[in-house]
């Protein structure tokens, strides 16, 4: 089973993660910041890679060390839990819908990491989260750490919580994709190697 588990501790952080790319998404999260839970629910049970994720960070100052460390020790997990990435699709691309919010999402699991985020948010907090900047500085860590190249638009929407959660969704079904394993286990490059 392509699974990993990792811990770090900083002094600002303390994190635990298990991933299980094979395991059906089943999600255990507890980061302290509600909102984002809910993100990472919505990663792991779209994406089918269960997630068991407990952190403890110091939200007294603000929840960025929290949501971006998390991003570190998950991309980390990712990364290998893949190991040298051969065998994979590797590439997955999603439009997801949510009500009146559309984004889209697009990825090569490329040892090549990379991070375009595009889109704005009305407001500067969804419940507890920092929607802006904490909604790049995940994506950006969770991407760097697991050797991504990603893509993320959040095309429209008037509901900030839509737009996040929708966008969320799109990276899942796209990593959904990307992580399936090829029937013949051969590496997708024209190198050979990735």
């Amino acid at each position: 089973m392509r699974q990993a588990q990792l811990a770090r501790k900083t002094k600002e952080t303390d994190i635990q993660v298990t991933v299980k790319l094979d395991n059906m998404g089943t999600a255990n999260i507890n980061t302290g910041i509600g909102f984002f839970d809910h993100m990472l629910t919505a990663l792991s049970v779209h994406s089918g890679i269960s997630m068991d994720i407990a952190v403890k960070g110091d939200l007294y100052v603000d929840g960025h060390h929290t949501v971006e460390d998390t991003g570190i020790v998950l991309g980390k997990a990712l990364g290998e839990a893949l190991g040298d990435k051969s065998g994979i699709t590797r590439y997955g691309s999603a439009f997801i819908p949510m009500d009146e919010a559309l984004a889209f999402c697009s990825l090569d699991i490329s040892n090549r990491p990379f991070l375009v985020f595009q889109g704005t948010f009305t407001n500067a907090m969804i419940g507890q989260y920092d929607a802006w900047p904490d909604g790049r500085a995940f994506f950006r860590a969770f991407a760097f750490n697991a050797g991504i190249t990603l893509h993320v638009n959040m095309m429209y929407g008037s509901n900030d919580h839509h737009k996040c959660e929708a966008a969320f969704k799109a990276v899942a079904h796209a990593l959904k994709t990307a992580v399936t394993p090829l029937e013949d286990g051969k590496t997708l490059s024209t190198k050979g190697v990735l």
